[in-house]
């Protein structure tokens, strides 16, 4: 029978890949700036400083866009509790740094494009600040989970909003839009790959433990989905437009990532390895 380790043993054991690829990670990152791709010029005040505020044709993006900026926007919004969940399984030395490298990312993410729809008059600002206001009442939990479930996780959360906003870019919506998408994507790329090395290291040190954790991820897997303004879920909306289909997360998101882990062709693994690695069968 294979060994297991308890969550504390695999914070210690990995801390040392953790620190590697926060130092990999930071150097490979862009530092963009969230100011630079907002258009201040096109500004105008609303009615409560003497402006004119919001209607419908105000704005001149297409109903596609607006929808992938949305819910953007509103998972961005959410980042409070994002953060809670994974701070609460990684507090400690390099993990915790990690997270608030992680965090940081993801808060530019949502000051970006909060401007940029506020700015260019994209959306009714009062319907979105609504929704945001219901979305972070009703905050996000997870399940409890051990430590590489939170990883394996992570890194499939990571590599579909990578999907949705290289999507998004595909667009060809206006040169602002295709930018920003673009610098979320690659953000959102390199956050996978940090998860994705952290759980190719606990699966050398426990694979029959790694694989059923992977196995029990993908069976629970669901992307952040957040209540419309307009009404009904971004999960259907957004598969309707062709933004992200979870139909297709088998192939764009599960398959990249159990090829890179080289789970269909491992030789370590112990009987309960081999009966989880049978459940992702069907992803070969």
């Amino acid at each position: 029978m294979q060994k297991t380790l308890t969550d504390r043993e695999l914070l210690d054991a990995l801390a040392d890949v953790v620190e590697t690829n926060l130092n990999r990670h930071i150097e490979a990152a862009e530092g963009w700036q969230p100011h630079d791709l907002v258009p201040w010029s096109d500004g105008r005040n609303f009615a409560f400083l003497g402006g004119t505020d919001w209607a419908p044709d105000q704005s001149d993006l297409s109903e596609t866009a607006k929808l992938a900026l949305t819910v953007s926007v509103l998972v961005a919004d959410n980042l409070p509790s994002y953060h809670r969940e994974l701070g609460k399984y990684l507090r400690t030395g390099p993990w915790w740094r990690w997270v608030g490298r992680w965090t940081a990312e993801e808060n530019r993410h949502e000051i970006m494009l909060r401007n940029y729809l506020m700015l260019t008059r994209a959306v009714d600002p009062v319907a979105l600040e609504r929704a945001r206001m219901a979305h972070m009442t009703a905050g996000f939990n997870r399940p409890p989970l051990h430590l590489i479930d939170v990883l394996a996780t992570c890194a499939f959360e990571e590599a579909a909003a990578a999907i949705r906003h290289r999507n998004t870019a595909a667009l060809g919506e206006n040169p602002i839009v295709t930018a920003m998408a673009e610098k979320l994507a690659v953000d959102d790329e390199l956050q996978a790959e940090f998860f994705a090395e952290l759980v190719s290291a606990a699966l050398d040190l426990v694979p029959d433990q790694g694989v059923r954790a992977i196995a029990d991820q993908v069976a629970a897997f669901r992307v952040p989905h957040v209540d419309l303004p307009g009404g009904g879920s971004s999960d259907e909306a957004l598969a309707a437009a062709g933004i992200y289909d979870p139909a297709k997360e088998g192939e764009l998101v599960f398959k990249p990532l159990l090829q890179r882990w080289n789970i269909f062709t491992r030789t370590d693994l112990g009987e309960e390895g081999e009966k989880a690695r049978a459940e992702l069968a069907h992803l070969a």
